[in-house]
């Protein structure tokens, strides 16, 4: 029996904006469907615009993620609160590489994700999935997100539909995202 590769979360730095540009470039290509960006709008940001994106994330507001397998960063997840709603917080960009699903990547991405929400007192965390999406669909609904509201288009102009989800947190009780089934 072969052991897999060892498989971690961490925050992603300042220093590392090169590494997310690149990965999440490549979400945007492996999975256009799943984001609410596209590669051509993404791509053409300047350097800059990348380094300043990573280098904004603020620790009590912001939680940029790599998923990394063997030490190579393989997935990615950013989680956000917004000034104008502190109890709300929002999962954007979750992803992982093909070659990497499977490990429970995924799952571990959410968890830290979660744990950071509501080490904040989020009282919830926001995310969308398309509709076609089954595989990140039932890794939501097996963390306890569960619809909320009509699907909308995933972005103007587009067919696709996007599915609002919400977990509702339990700041009293020490919501511990290991417990999740």
């Amino acid at each position: 029996m072969v052991a897999s590769a060892p498989v971690r979360i961490s925050r992603i730095t300042p220093e590392q904006w090169a590494a997310y540009k690149a990965l999440r470039l490549r979400a945007l290509l492996d999975s256009p469907e799943a984001f609410g960006s596209t590669y051509e709008r993404e791509a053409a940001s300047s350097d800059a615009g990348w380094r300043s994106r990573v280098a904004a994330a603020s620790p009590d507001h912001d939680l940029p993620l790599f998923g990394h397998r063997e030490d190579q960063p393989v997935g990615l997840c950013w989680a956000k609160r917004l000034l104008q709603d502190l109890q709300t917080a929002h999962v954007f960009q979750m992803w992982v590489d093909p070659q990497a699903r499977g490990l429970g990547l995924g799952r571990m991405l959410l968890e830290h994700s979660v744990a950071w929400a509501g080490a904040r007192g989020v009282l919830r965390v926001r995310l969308a999935v398309t509709i076609n999406n089954s595989a990140a669909r039932l890794l939501y609904r097996s963390f306890g997100f569960s619809d909320a509201g009509e699907p909308e288009p995933l972005r103007p102009g587009s067919e696709l539909l996007s599915q609002p989800m919400e977990l509702r947190l339990d700041v009293s009780s020490g919501f511990d995202p290991h417990e999740v089934g």
